[in-house]
């Protein structure tokens, strides 16, 4: 399958990774992104990766890292590249272009499988850092920030979670 050598090969990143076991706070900007939609949860359907590549493969695009997934629905987004970002892209009947603006997130960063366990273990790690600083309210749902292809071996993929936040009056 050549899906999972593209990802591997993805040479430009939205944004800077988070490392393992690393809480920080980091500003995401604005992006255009291919979402791909499902009715159910994105951990009981795990089939959005496929038309997102065949629209970016047929349309001449680049594959970009990271992924991101908001679980409930489950949604997969990949982030338009440089190389696409001047061009009118248009949705398809499977595969929506839409514009997300800026946004402040607090980011754990994490290694194993993509999934759900390993999220919602992150995911409490985070929040419970986000209550003990004071100063954050959470404005959104945590996402999934997934950096590697299915190819690579569980115990080496990178991921992250994301809480969208703004500093409370």
């Amino acid at each position: 399958m050549i899906a999972p050598n593209l990802t591997i090969n993805a040479s430009e990143s939205a944004f800077k990774r988070t490392n393992e076991g690393v809480i920080e706070v980091k500003y995401l900007p604005a992006s255009t992104v291919l979402v791909k939609r499902s009715n159910v949860s994105y951990f009981e359907e795990n089939n959005l990766f496929m038309p997102l590549f065949w629209y970016i493969t047929t349309r001449n695009i680049a594959m970009t890292s990271p992924v991101e997934v908001r679980l409930n629905p489950g949604e997969m987004y990949f982030f338009v590249g440089k190389d696409a970002s001047k061009r009118e892209l248009k949705s398809s009947s499977s595969v929506d272009v839409e514009k997300i603006p800026s946004r402040t997130v607090a980011s754990i960063g994490y290694c194993g499988r993509y999934n759900q366990s390993n999220f919602e273990k992150a995911k409490s790690k985070l929040v419970k850092w986000i209550e003990k600083q004071g100063i954050y309210t959470i404005t959104g749902e945590a996402r999934a920030i997934y950096w590697d292809s299915p190819s690579v071996a569980d115990q080496k993929k990178r991921a992250e979670v994301h809480i969208p936040i703004l500093l409370s009056p």
